[in-house]
């Protein structure tokens, strides 16, 4: 009867299925032991799937816990500002502002901070003088204008010699630098007057790397 035949599409069908499972079962035997089959997608970051794991961010339930986050960002920003200080300190170009970025800059910087300058007076000279000026006495006042003259005379004699000598180290070392003599000699001007440990990078010459640099006996 028909209803006792089997369907030859079934047959068919189960006939393939039966060879690709034989096909699966060989192709697994002849793979390595530590095979891992591909997954078809690219595997997601870990930020990708934290965040989906996580989900949105819920909102405060109250003023105390928003307070809460708002200290948490806080913090994080600090932390943030001083690492990128330590890093400016430290001299690293990505942090530091643009005219103190380059080569020729930082070798200015160590030319300066390798040597004595009376220049480096001052800002403890100008606090003086602010004081001279509130002591109610013309003779302490006349005898601090006329220190303060010389000194100041000084200094900007100072101040033109050390620009024309690392100006002229600076054309020896670097030949194609485009920095001009002006800017060069206002630059060893601001930095040799600024406090050695108020400096912004920090020095990284010391007063020993003096002959190393300028050929002379540095002062110890």
């Amino acid at each position: 009867m028909r209803f006792l035949r089997r369907n030859t599409s079934d047959t068919e069908s189960t006939e393939g299925s039966e060879s690709v499972a034989t096909a699966e079962d060989s192709a697994a035997e002849a793979r390595p032991k530590g095979y891992t089959p591909a997954k078809g997608r690219p595997t997601p970051s870990r930020r990708d799937a934290e965040g989906k794991r996580r989900g949105p961010v819920a909102a405060p339930r109250n003023q105390r816990e928003a307070i809460q986050r708002m200290r948490g960002t806080k913090d994080d920003r600090r932390k943030a500002g001083a690492e990128r200080r330590e890093r400016m300190m430290s001299g690293d170009d990505r942090y530091l502002l643009p005219r103190d970025r380059g080569p020729v800059r930082a070798h200015i910087r160590d030319l300066v901070d390798s040597r004595r300058n009376i220049m480096g007076l001052f800002m403890p000279m100008a606090i003086i003088v602010f004081v001279a000026i509130l002591i109610p006495s013309p003779m302490i006042q006349q005898y601090a204008s006329l220190a303060t003259s010389m000194m100041l005379i000084t200094m900007i004699f100072e101040g033109v010699m050390l620009g024309r000598m690392v100006t002229k180290r600076v054309r020896a070392k670097f030949p194609d630098a485009k920095d001009r003599g002006f800017g060069i000699g206002w630059y060893c001007f601001t930095r040799a007057t600024q406090i050695r440990r108020l400096r912004v990078p920090r020095p990284r010459a010391t007063y020993v790397d003096a002959p190393k640099i300028w050929g002379v006996t540095a002062r110890r």
